[in-house]
């Protein structure tokens, strides 16, 4: 088995065409698996932390420093 992995740009014509063409032509196919994976432009490690803070409640940051303070 062979594995082939694209990078897709969704947002110019020719990669929505490319996309729609393969997700039509290899629906019902037995023999081509099309998975698609939808990857972050973030780091993960600073998403994570965004979402810790959001997640706490009751801290209130006086500026803008303050809050990337607490994330680092």
């Amino acid at each position: 088995m062979t594995t082939i992995t694209l990078n897709i740009n969704e947002r110019t014509k020719k990669g929505k065409a490319f996309l729609e063409m393969a997700r039509v032509f290899f629906q019902d196919s037995k023999e081509i698996v099309l998975i698609e994976e939808e990857k972050s432009p973030y780091n993960q490690k600073f998403v994570a932390k965004i979402k810790k803070t959001i997640k706490e409640q009751g801290r209130i940051m006086d500026t803008a420093e303050d809050l990337w303070e607490s994330i680092k």
